[in-house]
């Protein structure tokens, strides 16, 4: 199996460098005020691809930061609660078409 995934990885490999090879050719990127930056197009490609990776990640982080402060916030909370409150305290249910304990 790991042969494999290494024979895949080197085919994706081999497959990108020759997409990079292809496009070679140099693009002008013009900026405001007549600022102009001369690079070959597959930089350009590759500094999108890192610059959209860099914004999915940052977007992600802000949602497992507040996950994970809530899960310490409740292993908080559960470890307060002694075992015989857990004993004596009737289990809810939740939804719509349950009643309230049982």
């Amino acid at each position: 199996m790991r042969a494999l995934i290494w024979v895949f990885r080197l085919f994706l490999f081999l497959l990108l460098f020759g997409f990079a090879v292809k496009n070679d050719d140099v693009v002008v990127l013009r900026f405001f005020f007549g600022a102009q930056w001369q690079v070959p197009l597959v930089l350009v490609i590759l500094l999108f691809v890192v610059v959209g990776v860099l914004i999915g990640v940052t977007a992600t982080l802000a949602t497992v930061y507040r996950q994970h402060r809530e899960i310490g916030q409740l292993r908080g909370k559960n470890e307060e609660g002694t075992k015989s409150d857990r004993q004596n305290s009737i289990p809810l249910a939740h939804g719509p078409d349950l009643p309230e304990s049982y």
